[in-house]
């Protein structure tokens, strides 16, 4: 359960490295076979060498002693053959030099050159006393028995090294076949223990969604226990299950409660019938009451009494009546006495009159000063213009220099391409190399077996020459994309140089746009002044206008509108049957504005509305409508 437990991400590299491992054995194994086969090779070389040095040492001596049986004449093919001797003598020597473990075959090249001496000395005796030619047959007897044991030990050098190159190669493809065998068997059992782990539980739990779907809900979720991406997804189907069941019992509880809903409502209809009944009569009494109230009737009263869930109703429209008629006697009179107050506001027009032609004079100055802020203003407008048009240039040269840095990514992007082509040249030329290594081994396998033939070498060598010309090719390849990211690099190196220049531009016209900034501020220093010239005429105006504030709203609103709108409000109070007569008119009073000399006074601005009731600031709205002009 420990492996079941782990995510599937280390399953999956569990099982990969298992493979991996196999596969870094497999191939350390063959790394040294070939190794083996490689001193093979160097040994059935030598060994080979040795045997042809043998063979031409005798070779030499049967020509030395055809010579000598040619008298004076082969006198000089003698000497040729006996120094062909003594050089392949020494090339034997030095083989077995090379390879001290065959030491013991010195003796017999030992024997082979002392024997040839004693022949060659018994010979040139022999014809220096008869004066004709003789083989000297018993020494030369001698050197063919030496130079047969010789031949033999290095026969049996030879067809040793034979096999164990033989050995080395049957090692080698053992290994690769078990190797082989080894990581398809590695491959399966790790397929199917992923398969076991992973692909199985997720089949069950397929099956288990799909039993919840069609709503089975008694199935048993497997790998709940497990603590994996599958564990969870368990987990989650065992949610989903849950919630089904816990979905299936609140059906049935709202099954129930629909049913107890149902007889509880059987119950109610039937005492809902009695309140139905007392409703419409109740219904019937104060929609009369409501119908007699709009027309206006504030002295009916509901008497009839009515069931106790209405009583109350009947008792509030009875008192709301009554409040209700109280009221309106309430303003009926308050009427009355606001006539009489309409009279003493047009006093007060006059005095605020005079206080409008001060705050005209105020306004006077207020308006020279707004005429230098104005020029100031389009001073600084000005300015603020031109800081535009360099801010536009300055946006420009950005999207130059934005501009130069895409060209030089992409000229990135093309040097990053060439170093990935290079990179498969670079691939293609380690597999020619590995491809060479192996027909090398192959040549000297061939070499080994063909002996005096060597017919395998022209094949091995035409192999190797067409290697060579594909890896000439590649490293060609190399060299133009190497030249070509070069130019690339420039072409980049270029781009942003340009790139440099634009960012100067820009550097040059900021330092524009700080002086444009500067002029900025001084023209704001002088709406600064003028300003302050404003304030002053504007503390005179607000002076004035705390003043005539309260005289503003008596004489605006009640001078112009507020008879009118008492006159509306009787009208209306009149509508309501109060059972009360209404009170005598008293004589009108004119309340229009007073003279102003024949000159248009502005109209000031109300500061302050503290303590005036909404129906004044709306008779003060009509008042402005029709008798005062904007200044």
């Amino acid at each position: 359960m420990a492996l079941a437990n782990l995510k599937v991400s280390r399953k999956l590299a569990l099982g990969l490295a298992c493979v991996l491992v196999v596969f870094a054995v497999t191939g350390t194994a063959f790394f040294f076979t070939l190794l083996s086969i490689d001193r093979a090779n160097l040994d059935v070389a030598s060994a080979t060498s040795l045997s042809k040095h043998l063979v031409r040492a005798t070779s030499a001596v049967y020509d030395e002693q055809q010579a000598r049986s040619d008298g004076a004449s082969g006198a000089t093919a003698a000497q040729a053959a006996a120094q062909r001797f003594t050089d392949e003598m020494t090339a034997a020597h030095r083989v077995i030099e090379a390879n001290p473990q065959q030491a013991g075959i010195t003796a017999s090249l030992d024997a082979m050159g002392t024997t040839a001496a004693a022949w060659r000395r018994q010979a040139a005796g022999v014809d220096a006393q008869t004066g004709t030619a003789t083989h000297a047959a018993k020494e030369f007897e001698d050197f063919r028995a030496a130079s047969e044991a010789a031949q033999e030990k290095a026969d049996a050098w030879l067809g040793k090294t034979r096999s164990e190159l033989d050995d080395a190669l049957y090692y080698s493809h053992a290994t690769q076949l078990l190797g082989s065998l080894f990581a398809i068997g590695m491959a399966l059992l790790s397929g199917w223990w992923l398969s076991r782990l992973i692909a199985r539980p997720l089949g069950q739990i397929t099956i288990a969604v799909n039993e919840l779907a069609a709503g089975n809900n008694d199935i048993e979720v497997p790998a709940i226990k497990r603590t994996d991406e599958i564990g969870l997804m368990a987990q989650a189907v065992e949610t989903f299950k849950q919630a089904a069941i816990e979905k299936q019992r609140l059906e049935q509880e709202a099954e129930a409660a629909r049913i107890a809903a149902e007889e509880q409502r059987r119950k109610q209809e039937a005492e809902s019938q009695f309140y139905v009944e007392a409703h419409n009569t109740f219904m019937r009494e104060f929609s009369a009451a409501l119908e007699r109230l709009s027309k206006g009737d504030l002295t009916y009263r509901l008497n009839t009494p009515f069931t106790e869930d209405y009583e109350k109703i009947r008792h509030d429209f009875n008192t709301t009546a009554a409040s209700l008629q109280e009221a309106i006697l309430t303003i009926a009179s308050s009427t009355q006495a606001i006539r009489h107050a309409t009279s003493e506001i047009s006093t007060a027009a006059d005095d605020q009159s005079r206080r409008t032609a001060q705050q005209a004079a105020s306004l006077e100055q207020t308006a020279a000063a707004l005429d230098e802020i104005t020029a100031t203003v389009k001073k600084t407008a000005d300015g603020a213009g031109h800081a535009r048009e360099v801010v536009t240039s300055a946006k420009s040269d950005a999207e130059k220099s934005d501009e130069v840095v895409r060209h030089a990514i992409a000229a990135m992007g093309d040097i990053e391409r060439s170093s990935q082509q290079i990179s498969h040249i670079i691939g293609v030329i380690d597999e020619i190399a590995f491809q060479t290594n192996l027909l090398a081994l192959n040549a000297g396998v061939e070499a080994a077996r063909a002996g005096e033939a060597g017919r395998g070498f022209a094949v091995v060598a035409s192999e190797v020459r067409a290697l060579a010309q594909r890896s000439a090719e590649a490293a060609k390849e190399i060299k133009g994309l190497i030249s070509a990211s070069t130019k690339q690099v420039e072409q980049g190196v270029d781009l942003v140089g340009q790139m440099g220049k634009a960012l100067e531009r820009i550097m040059t016209e900021v330092t524009e746009i700080n002086t444009v900034v500067s002029e900025i501020a001084a023209g704001a220093k002088e709406q600064s002044v003028g300003l302050q010239e404003i304030n002053t005429g504007v503390s005179q105006m607000d002076q004035v206008t705390q003043q005539n504030a309260a005289i503003v709203e008596e004489t605006t609103a009640a001078s112009h509108g507020l008879a009118r709108e008492i006159e509306k409000l009787l009208e209306l109070v009149s509508r309501f049957e109060t059972g009360q007569e209404p009170a005598a008119e008293p004589p009108h009073r004119d309340s229009r504005p007073a003279p102003t000399n024949g000159k248009t006074r502005p109209a000031l601005k109300t500061v302050s509305t503290r303590g005036t009731p909404a129906a004044v600031r709306k008779l003060e709205a009509i008042a402005n409508e029709q008798g005062w002009e904007e200044f």
